[in-house]
């Protein structure tokens, strides 16, 4: 991979405790921008082409590097925050996607 890559990172997660999750939401936004995330796109509904998925939210973010993305994923406040996460929702996968090496 190309050293600083842009990496998008993806999550899927079922809210099951709608005020917790109000709480993480709240306070996500302010975090992800402190640490360079650049929020592109969520959907609730997406359209299934093939297989199934778990009902829930799907969340796409993108950051400068790896380093960046885990900077934030790991940052004291971020933890702190997540812990409303992980009370109020269920996660379904949690990944990384690089872009590819130049051509």
């Amino acid at each position: 991979m190309p050293e600083n890559s842009p990496v998008r990172f993806i999550a899927h997660f079922t809210i099951d405790d709608p005020e917790r999750y109000r709480v993480y939401e709240q306070g996500f936004f302010p975090i992800l921008k402190a640490h360079g995330g650049r929020f592109l796109t969520y959907d609730d509904n997406p359209i299934i082409l093939e297989g199934s998925r778990p009902d829930g939210r799907t969340v796409l973010i993108e950051f400068d590097s790896s380093e960046a993305l885990m900077g934030w994923w790991e940052s004291p406040e971020y933890r702190e925050l997540a812990a409303h996460r992980h009370a109020g929702t269920t996660t379904h996968a949690v990944f990384v996607v690089e872009s590819p090496p130049g051509r």
